[in-house]
């Protein structure tokens, strides 16, 4: 056996944790570029901190899933504003620019020297600027993960700038700052969450290491995420679900994640679709497309265990079979009203072409098995089919 685990240099967390900035923000630099989401208000308190700390900012806003072009305007606008290090405080889009950002910001080149799929995909030579990931959701684990999503509009896909380098040099994960979350927004991004705790453990990368993040990570789920949805202020259930998505985060970027993220990119790029609600909507579907290949395939297999595990954490059930996770998995994501997948404006007509991009993807290398062209169309259409 072989494997290996990598994560952020530091991780802090805890409720106030936020507020360990002004002690530790001076031992990266001078000067910060504060990357943000669309409401300043939430990284007011951060200006401030850092401000009395003696060090100075300036704020980059990244108003949706952050583009190509956003990673290339903020390492200019770093650079310009004379910054050291970047801090990322927001949701997986926000944290994601901040380390593509804090990548470009020390390496030579064009970005696309860098990016998979519609780059040359090399290495990135320089560690990147000290990055600080601050998330103020629950869903992506994206501050301790070593890639950022990025959007390329004009080819109509979502590709990764990825590399040990971007590993964030500090996460500071702060419950409280996810308090009164929107139910929507709380739904999908602990759907997500869970994607990447079960993704990462059926997956074939799946290790000693990422395992108990793993179940640890969906029995927390499994405690939180109703409770977190229905009422916002639930602190326990917010501290469940933030230490759920570190979890999640520290697995999938060691053990991959599978085809449910595999389908996630190319829908994210080719449609306006929100990625934790396409993975909770894609989730049963794609449970149900692998436990039945595992099944004709592989019966005895690892993976199929590890689904009849998940089964019997979601269920309560003792003798629960790895298909008793499909019907749990469809009555939570029914339960957290996540909208339908044909809200995007994905239709029967665009399954050839989702598959095919998603066949493509890094995120397929790490299902349990190879799922045939049919079956991953059966799986989309039957997530098209079912909320008709």
């Amino acid at each position: 056996m072989r494997f290996e685990f990598a994560t952020a240099s530091r991780i802090v967390f805890g409720a106030g944790s936020v507020k360990e900035m002004a002690r530790c923000a001076p031992e990266f630099g001078a000067r910060a570029l504060v990357v943000t989401g669309r409401d300043p208000a939430r990284s007011r308190p951060l200006l401030d901190s850092l401000a009395a700390a003696g060090v100075g900012a300036a704020r980059f806003e990244v108003a949706g899933e952050p583009t190509v072009a956003d990673a290339q305007h903020g390492a200019a606008a770093a650079r310009s504003g004379g910054c050291d290090f970047v801090i990322g405080i927001g949701g997986g889009s926000v944290l994601d620019a901040a380390k593509a950002i804090a990548a470009l910001l020390t390496n030579p080149g064009d970005i696309f020297d860098y990016l998979e799929v519609v780059g040359r995909g090399q290495p990135l030579p320089q560690r990147a600027a000290p990055c600080i990931a601050i998330p103020t959701t629950a869903g992506t684990g994206a501050e301790v993960t070593r890639n950022a999503v990025l959007s390329s509009p004009s080819d109509r896909v979502k590709v990764s700038l990825r590399s040990p380098h971007m590993l964030p040099r500090l996460a500071l994960v702060d419950p409280e700052l996810t308090r009164g979350l929107p139910p929507a927004v709380t739904a999908a991004s602990g759907l997500d969450a869970l994607t990447q705790l079960i993704e990462p453990y059926v997956s074939r990368r799946a290790n000693p290491m990422t395992d108990p993040l793993c179940l640890a990570g969906i029995r927390l789920v499994v405690d939180g995420l109703r409770r977190a949805w229905a009422h916002g202020d639930d602190m326990k259930a917010r501290e469940a679900m933030a230490l759920a998505s570190l979890y999640g985060g520290l697995a999938l970027a060691n053990a991959g994640l599978g085809a449910v993220h595999g389908f996630a990119g190319p829908i994210g790029g080719m449609f306006p679709a929100p990625h934790g609600a396409v993975c909770a909507a894609l989730l049963p579907h794609v449970s149900a497309a692998n436990i039945a290949a595992l099944q004709r395939r592989a019966p005895g297999s690892e993976s199929l265990r590890r689904y009849a595990e998940v089964a019997r954490i979601l269920t309560a059930g003792a003798a629960a079979a790895p298909e008793d996770l499909v019907p749990a998995l469809r009555d939570l994501v029914q339960a957290m009203e996540i909208p339908q997948l044909r809200a995007c404006g994905i239709t029967r007509a665009d399954v050839p072409a989702i598959v095919a991009a998603a066949a493509r993807s890094s995120s397929m290398k790490a299902n349990p098995l190879d799922l045939t062209a049919g079956e991953l169309e059966a799986a989309l259409e039957a997530a098209l089919e079912e909320q008709e």
